[in-house]
């Protein structure tokens, strides 16, 4: 079977796999992210929701993705008991809740036997995210998380790269995510009912843009590179004057095997959309890549003239191959990327019920040791700038 037509679900079960999701609900731009992915990658079948704990809401959100309404809750746990307690219930859950709530939800449905596909960050804390990766270890069940960046197709054409030795030995590492929708400092902090929940330091956790876009930038280089953080020297804070919540995030970087690294995160760089982007430098080259023309990979090798890759061009690795779906000169960016995340996970879920083997190009959508070495490293960097940016070891 090829991989255009290559339907992981239909693969291994022969039909689709049942999906529930809790949160997303009416005005949620990520909700709808996650539900295009799951409609694009055509695994799965949307049969029970819960997408708001407003009762009013919750009906409206079900209506409008054509649910019956025995099928639609304003409680996700109720939904999780309710689900597995039928002969056709959801097999997975999806979560895209504010970030308090992720372990709760996880557990619940791990619990009940369903895998997960869960927004990052993980959890809040590093306590919540070792007791959620020791449960997904436990039950064995598949739990994936949302860092679509890695869906990519050339951040994973650079991922193959440097697996197959075309960088050689890294050295350096560059990552930086930069944003302006916080920059207006007419508002440093919105109060109130409609306050975005992200500004909540319960719901949104310690530090909003270590959490929002901040763990985005420390997945990806782990998922290029294969390296992790050793220990950091981080300044963590407000660049907003007034502002409590942290807006900024500047981190000196120490990896494992003795790469140096520099990493810059703000949501407070004024014009500026969504400038996610790298620069990997080995013994024998250097790649760099920016997530706003997601179709170019920039290849440096040294002593030599420096070269594009892009998807389906010359020079694409397997990797790259299965995660792009149209043919070469045709950009694929954000929602591909999900896409990307979702068909990897059906691929795990569906070839774990059949007793089957996922195929290997699948392995590397983002799971809980992933989502546990985010918290660990945002534990880390809060950790050095509370100590004045003191080196600090990430466990």
């Amino acid at each position: 079977m090829s991989r255009d037509n290559y339907n992981p679900a239909i693969h291994h079960l022969g039909r689709r796999l049942r999906l529930a999701v809790i949160g997303g609900g009416p005005g949620s731009f990520i909700g709808g992210m996650h539900r295009q992915a799951a409609r694009l990658t055509d695994s799965y079948d949307l049969v029970a929701a819960a997408v708001s704990a407003n009762p009013e809401r919750a009906l409206e959100g079900g209506r409008n993705l054509g649910l019956a309404e025995e099928r639609i809750f304003s409680d996700g746990l109720k939904m999780i008991d309710a689900e597995s307690r039928r002969e056709d219930g959801a097999e997975v859950i999806a979560i895209m809740t504010p970030n308090d709530s992720h372990l709760l939800f996880s557990k619940a449905a791990l619990k009940a036997g369903m895998d997960v596909i869960c927004d990052k960050p993980m959890t809040n804390t590093l306590k919540e995210a070792e007791e959620l990766a020791a449960l997904v270890e436990e039950t064995g069940l598949i739990f994936r998380l949302t860092h679509n960046y890695t869906g990519y197709p050339m951040t994973r054409q650079a991922k193959a790269m440097v697996e197959t030795g075309e960088l050689g030995e890294i050295r350096l590492i560059q990552v930086e995510y930069v944003q302006g929708g916080k920059a207006d400092e007419s508002q440093p902090d919105p109060k109130g009912a409609e306050a975005p929940w992200r500004f909540d330091r319960v719901k949104g956790g310690p530090s909003l843009v270590m959490g929002d876009i901040g763990t985005h930038a420390h997945n990806l280089i782990r998922f290029v590179t294969g390296l992790e953080v050793a220990e950091v020297a981080a300044e963590a804070g407000a660049i907003v004057p007034g502002r409590e919540i942290h807006d900024y995030t500047g981190a000196l970087l120490r990896m494992e095997g003795g790469a140096r690294g520099s990493y810059w995160v703000t949501q407070a760089a004024a014009g500026v959309e969504n400038s996610l982007s790298f620069r990997i430098s080995g013994t024998k080259g250097s790649l760099e890549w920016n997530q706003e023309i997601p179709q170019r990979l920039t290849f440096k090798p040294l002593g030599q003239p420096a070269q594009t890759r892009t998807p389906n061009g010359p020079g694409t690795l397997p990797l790259s191959a299965w995660s792009s779906h149209i043919v070469a000169g045709h950009p694929e960016g954000f929602p591909d990327g999900f896409a990307n995340i979702y068909r990897d996970a059906a691929e795990a879920v569906a070839a774990r019920r059949a007793g089957s083997s996922p195929r290997p190009e699948s392995l590397s959508c983002p799971d809980h040791r992933d989502g546990l070495s985010g918290i660990r490293f945002v534990t880390a960097v809060l950790e050095s700038s509370e100590k004045g940016s003191a080196w600090t070891k990430v466990k």
